[in-house]
């Protein structure tokens, strides 16, 4: 973890002309943006994969009419299509899990008081005036919402509540155009599939509750990834 923690100070040392004394906080979004870069690639193969999962369906239902009486063969018949496309049902989650390393690191760091025997001096860092190791909590008992530290929570809401408004409306559009796919087996879907259906496009809300309970440098992290995941998201499948 001292590495990670050298390799923020170097890049809060490169902004500080730029940013002052917020440079550590946007060396934390420039980080964040270049995990974004690495992970990109796959990005946009769980883009194509998503497209082609979605082109896959009406022959996926046919496959369940035939094997209806059968589960094994019908699973077997799934993969070989997959296998065929050359469509990963994984490749969607790959972007995501590559990610959690990087966040933990950052949330481990600013919750750290020593690094390596040593204070952690990255703890004295700021963004605008709140401590980047400080939670919401302590903005609101140093100074209430209106406070320094405050309105710079008040301000990371106010973007993740827009990012979120945008990849709810995006999420709707794009469910509502997915092809109805019959359901084999008498109409009965699999347990569970209409609840989750219900809550997916809400899901990008749950990000304000991360925002919200984590040190600040990892919220910068969690809103910075949640927007360039909702434009790259805007691109990749329009």
């Amino acid at each position: 973890m001292s590495v990670f923690a050298h390799l923020v100070e170097r890049l809060a040392e490169l902004l500080e002309p730029l940013f002052h004394g917020s440079a550590a906080a946007a060396a934390i979004v420039l980080f964040t943006a270049l995990v974004r870069l690495l992970v990109h690639p796959l990005s946009r193969a769980a883009a194509r994969g998503q497209k082609a999962r979605t082109r896959l369906q009406p022959r996926i239902a046919e496959l369940r009419e035939k094997y209806r009486r059968d589960p094994e063969r019908l699973q077997r018949a799934v993969l070989e299509l997959h296998r065929e496309e050359q469509v990963s049902p994984l490749a969607g989650c790959l972007p995501g899990l590559l990610q959690l390393p990087a966040f933990f690191l950052l949330y481990h760091l600013f919750s750290s008081p020593a690094i390596g025997g040593e204070a952690n001096e990255l703890l004295g860092h700021r963004l605008l005036g709140a401590p980047l190791g400080d939670h919401w909590a302590d903005a609101l008992s140093a100074g209430g919402p209106f406070g320094e530290a405050g309105l710079v929570y008040t301000g990371l809401f106010v973007l993740v509540a827009a990012v979120a408004a945008f990849t709810y409306r995006r999420t709707k559009t794009m469910m509502a155009a997915q092809p109805v796919v019959p359901v084999a087996d008498g109409g009965q879907q699999p347990p569970g599939i209409g609840a989750v259906t219900k809550v997916m496009p809400f899901m990008s809300f749950f990000t304000l509750i991360t925002v919200a309970v984590v040190p600040l440098a990892a919220a910068l992290y969690v809103v910075t990834s949640t927007t360039w995941s909702a434009l790259e998201r805007a691109v990749l499948y329009r």
